[in-house]
């Protein structure tokens, strides 16, 4: 199944060309988007579960260097059972 959700970045409020180098590469099924001071990568990610999405999705934006503020999930069902899923990514 594709999960649908966007990871914001950390202390970054828009895509320099320096940030969007360190993610080329990182992942192929993520788009960069930046509006109202928050800079966020959109994912479309295949994978058994939600949580196993989300958790790889991090995997590949930490190995690039750099940091996630927190999770955006738009259906609340999905979000209620991220949360049963996994904690303390």
């Amino acid at each position: 199944m594709v999960w649908n959700f966007s990871l914001h970045l950390k202390g970054i409020t828009a895509f320099s060309d320096d940030v969007a180098e360190k993610l080329y590469g990182a992942f192929a099924d993520g788009t960069l988007a930046s509006s109202d001071g928050s800079a966020r990568i959109l994912f479309g990610r295949e994978s058994a579960t939600l949580s196993d999405a989300i958790r790889s999705a991090v995997h590949d934006v930490r190995k690039a260097g750099l940091d996630i503020d927190h999770v955006e999930i738009e259906n609340e069902d999905l979000a209620e059972t991220a949360m049963a899923q996994w904690s303390g990514i």
